[in-house]
């Protein structure tokens, strides 16, 4: 008997050590394929500049950097965030950022897991977010994200782990907060959080997690600006006031990596501007997917009140490049657990992801993403498309639900 044991005991780790092996492998072979590529890392090299034009005192939103003439998108903060950068050498750098980032595809896939399923034992999320992680790090979000040297993957772990604390975590709401400040998309949580709260609070008439974690998220965004605008006020003054208004400055609307609505509507239109066409659809579309992550947090089911909400911000923000999207790894990891008889539809939602079917469209600075044709259109909406089709199903599985318990 105690040799049984014993043995039993001495054969545990080796699964736990073979999803090691077989991540690590995978994330060598990754790093490879990327300097095989020939990756430039152009975004991780613009976030430099931008640690470089704070350290020098200049202007960050008259800067522009690399080949591609870029300037900075985003508030200030994050310029501040980024002066590290300046602190080492370019291939160190890029070195860091990668392997970074790879670190950050792990922790993204655990805060995944104990999101969708928080009553893994530790082992069972270890092995499995190792099993996980050396897969996901393939699709084209999480490629192209390392590929240019992209901070998403960091945003979407702040998030995560924020969402994923226990209850009476004082800290839940630092990392949404912080984020709000790097890039603004993370906002749509705290309306999510705030939203819920309230209607938690009307029904129990308790202070709940989702109202304290949005007033602590609220608290740490404007205490942040603030501190910003007084070390930066020029640059704080410019953007809250001008930059934040210039759609136009990220990027062209129509541009294939562009998966937001506004991209849809721009190549079906054939123009770089579908105006008010945008606004309405954008707002529609996110008003209805925003009742539905709401009361999906309402009955308690944080997982998909999270993984919507944050579609919904791909979905109705103006640009929303390819790599925004790395909110495929918890939408896989919900449609595995949950659509285990549908796993046709997990399968297709992954292909989706990893097939890179937005690129086999022309693309190049000609920009003949305005003369597409209706199959080239399908494939640079890929995402969005998507995205819509899993919220209809969702719909209709919460109608044949309802009708069920008549």
């Amino acid at each position: 008997m105690s040799v049984s044991v014993l043995s039993k005991t001495r054969a545990r780790p080796w699964p736990l050590a073979t999803a090691a092996a077989t991540c690590l492998l995978s994330f060598v072979a990754f790093w490879v394929a990327q300097r095989l590529a020939h990756v430039n890392m152009l975004d991780v090299m613009v976030y430099r500049a931008e640690g470089e034009t704070v350290r020098a005192g200049g202007d960050l939103y008259a800067m522009r950097a690399t080949s591609a003439n870029l300037g900075m998108t985003y508030p200030p903060f994050a310029a501040l965030l980024f002066v590290p950068l300046t602190l080492v050498s370019v291939p160190v750098m890029r070195t860091l950022a990668t392997a970074g980032n790879l670190l950050l595809v792990v922790a993204l896939v655990q805060l995944s897991l104990q999101l969708v399923r928080p009553s893994l034992s530790r082992t069972d999320l270890w092995r499995t977010t190792l099993w996980v992680a050396a897969v996901v790090v393939w699709c084209e979000p999480v490629w192209t994200t390392l590929r240019y040297g992209q901070i998403n993957l960091l945003i979407a772990v702040a998030v995560l782990w924020d969402l994923t604390r226990r209850r009476d975590s004082r800290w839940a709401g630092l990392g949404i907060g912080l984020a709000t400040a790097v890039k603004l998309t993370p906002g749509l949580f705290v309306v999510l959080l705030l939203v819920a709260g309230v209607l938690l609070w009307r029904r129990d008439r308790n202070w709940n997690t989702w109202l304290r974690t949005a007033v602590t998220a609220t608290g740490v965004f404007l205490g942040t600006t603030l501190a910003v605008a007084l070390v930066l006020p020029a640059d704080s003054k410019r953007f809250w006031t001008e930059t934040l208004f210039e759609t136009g400055r990220v990027g062209f609307a129509e541009e294939t990596a562009n998966q937001s609505i506004r991209g849809v509507l721009a190549r079906l239109m054939h123009t770089d501007d579908p105006g008010m066409w945008w606004a309405v659809t954008a707002a529609l579309l996110g008003g209805l997917a925003m009742v539905l992550a709401v009361r999906a947090a309402v009955r308690g089911d944080k997982a998909v009140a999270v993984i919507v909400c944050a579609f919904t911000a791909l979905m109705i923000s103006p640009i929303s490049w390819s790599h925004h999207w790395v909110w495929c790894v918890p939408l896989l990891i919900l449609l595995a657990d949950r659509a285990t008889r549908a796993w046709p539809v997990t399968g297709a939602v992954a292909l989706a992801f990893a097939s890179f079917a937005l690129w086999w469209v022309p693309h190049d600075p000609g920009r003949p993403e305005l003369d597409q044709n209706a199959g080239q259109m399908v494939l640079s909406a890929i995402y969005p498309l998507t995205t819509t089709a899993l919220l209809v199903g969702y719909v209709l599985m919460l109608r044949r639900q309802a009708v069920a318990k008549e």
